[in-house]
């Protein structure tokens, strides 16, 4: 019997039981990424883990950098609190370039990392040998992170200071300032310092309107960030009027000069000039006492041109008509013990332009007492002689008035003494008079026609600033503007000499000299101011330095080359009938 091979059952292991906590896991990451809705809570549950976690730690590793820094942070800060800021670009009234910043580099140490300071400082002051080694061993030799070494060097000094590859030092940028005019208009724009921080004028008024906070801000980087600040300055007369100064200068042997002109119906000042000047690149000198801002720091007796505020105030007042007449006879007016002279005499009786024409002191001083002390005090504080005068420029100066105003003080004013002005004072005062009536605060910064008109004020009827237009006019004729008086361009002015104050006295011999004119004189759109402190007589004055032969012809000059680039074309028949008002009432002068 056959036996068949046995085969061995298979038998199945027995299933291994898997732990509890395994087999929960897996189905919460089943819940997980499963798209059913009802089992979406782990889900978000896990993501708001991890951007808690991931939130944790930006906050944490905000917390350690501000409470310890690494070194590269804070040299970060240390240098973008020392580079200087940007400043916005100053252009003239017609786009022209004034101040501008560059980029340009300056070196900076970490004291902390330089090994040998003797050794660093004797290479350092070897590319750089305007520095003071002292001084740089004493910046080396601190705990400092940060120092500067020099500021603002060129590119040449760059690469040498570069390739001496001292570990600690190194180059950060920043903005320069630079005007590429040189001292054109150097009072008006002032200057920055190496922090490019507004000094004087209008960089220091840049400042005033928020810059600094702009640049806290981080919101003002360069200067492109910025919009420009365009002046009422016109660059190119700004240049023929220091040109003709500075030849008047040298040719009335003068101590100073200073001048300005004006649009009489914006009050914008075109151009502003006073000498000695510096170059604001390089203002070395800028601070010496000699190199004041003449047009609105400077106080002077302006002398007969304030006969043009007399003459208004009489008329506009009442107390005198263009046919007014003042007799001059005597030559000579006393106030107890003091004397009021003529300085040209006639010896008769002068109509009211008549006064103006000659300068007579006797008829000035008979007008300003017919409206009074009072009376007189209320006008030149309308027209804004008797306070400080504030224009954009930080820099301006009070007048200076008398402590005690009698009689005596309203008589001498009346012909430009014993008040002091600043010489911007008699320009917003005279532009008044001529443009119609409407007194115009000066402005540095350009303004339109419809800016002007909202913010002029009437200080005077029509009908009196026709009469100064026309009196005005007339001393060009036939008076001491004839000096000024370029044909073409119906020019009026008024001549001022001032016998200055020395030691409490008027010295004879030492004069400050005005002259002011305005173009055209029928209808002005510009006034013209030129100063001269101390000039000399010379050959062909004769040996007068009055203001006639030096402040008028060099005014004159300036009308000549700055009308036609102010778009003054010259009129070669007169004007018809500029001075209707005059003419009905049959004024001296027009028959």
């Amino acid at each position: 019997m056959t036996s068949e091979p046995v085969v061995p059952a298979v038998v199945a292991a027995p299933a291994v039981a898997k732990p509890p906590g395994r087999r929960l896991r897996a189905g919460l990451l089943r819940d997980i990424f499963r798209m059913s809705g009802e089992k979406s809570g782990p889900r978000v549950g896990l993501v708001i883990l991890g951007f808690s976690a991931l939130f944790l730690a930006i906050t944490g590793r905000l917390v350690a950098l501000a409470a310890f820094p690494n070194e590269q942070v804070g040299l970060r800060r240390a240098t973008s609190n020392a580079i200087s800021a940007a400043r916005p670009d100053i252009v003239d009234r017609n786009g022209t370039v004034m101040a501008t910043d560059i980029r340009t580099v300056s070196v900076f140490a970490e004291p902390r990392k330089i090994l040998d300071k003797d050794e660093a400082t004797e290479l350092l002051t070897a590319v750089l040998p305007d520095l003071n080694a002292k001084e740089l061993r004493d910046k080396l030799g601190t705990k400092r992170g940060f120092v500067w070494v020099k500021r603002e060097i060129t590119p040449r000094q760059q690469a040498e200071v570069h390739r001496l590859g001292i570990p600690g030092v190194g180059f950060v940028p920043e903005n320069k300032r630079v005007y590429p005019n040189g001292p054109a208009a150097a009072h008006v724009l002032g200057f920055a310092n190496v922090d490019n921080v507004g000094i004087a004028g209008i960089e220091k008024y840049i400042d005033s309107q928020g810059l600094q906070d702009l640049n806290g801000a981080g919101l003002a980087t360069q200067a492109s960030d910025l919009k420009p600040v365009a002046l009422s300055i016109d660059l190119r007369v700004q240049h023929l009027l220091r040109d003709e100064l500075v030849k008047g200068l040298e040719k009335y042997r003068a101590l100073a000069a200073a001048g300005a002109v004006m649009d009489v119906n914006t009050g914008e000042i075109i151009a502003s000039v006073s000498l000695p000047d510096f170059d604001p690149s390089n203002p070395v000198d800028a601070l010496e006492k000699d190199r004041i801002n003449r047009i609105n720091v400077g106080v002077y007796e302006m002398g007969s041109t304030f006969k043009a505020l007399t003459v208004a105030m009489a008329l506009d007042t009442g107390k005198a008509n263009i046919n007014s007449s003042y007799s001059t006879a005597g030559g000579m007016m006393r106030f107890g013990r003091q004397v009021i002279r003529e300085y040209h005499g006639t010896g008769r009786t002068l109509t009211v332009p008549e006064v103006f024409v000659h300068s007579s002191n006797m008829g000035s001083v008979k007008m300003a007492l017919s409206v009074g002390v009072e009376g007189h005090k209320a006008f030149l504080r309308k027209m804004v002689q008797l306070d400080r005068l504030q224009t954009e420029l930080p820099e301006s100066a009070a007048p200076i008035v008398p402590a005690r105003w009698g009689e005596l003080n309203t008589a001498t004013i009346a012909f430009g003494h014993g008040l002091a002005v600043a010489p911007i004072q008699a320009l917003a005062a005279v532009g008044a008079l001529v443009n119609g009536g409407k007194l115009m605060t000066p402005t540095f910064i350009k303004r339109t026609p419809e800016e002007a008109e909202s913010l002029g004020s009437r200080v005077i009827k029509p009908e009196t600033s026709e009469a100064m237009r026309y009196i005005m006019r007339l001393n060009g004729e036939r008076g001491s503007a004839r000096k000024a008086d370029v044909p073409g361009y119906f020019v009026g002015g008024k001549t001022g000499t001032a016998e200055k104050v020395i030691n409490g006295r008027y010295a004879k011999n030492k004069n400050f000299t005005t002259f002011m004119a305005i173009v055209p004189a029928d209808k002005p759109r510009y006034l013209f101011l030129s100063i001269y402190d101390e000039p000399k007589g010379y050959a062909e004055s004769g040996g007068y330095s009055t203001a006639a032969w030096n402040a008028g012809i060099t005014t004159g000059k300036v009308i000549e080359r700055a009308a036609p680039i102010l778009g003054l074309p010259p009129r070669f028949e007169p004007p018809v009938a500029p001075f209707p008002l005059m003419a009905r009432l049959g004024a001296w002068g027009t028959r």
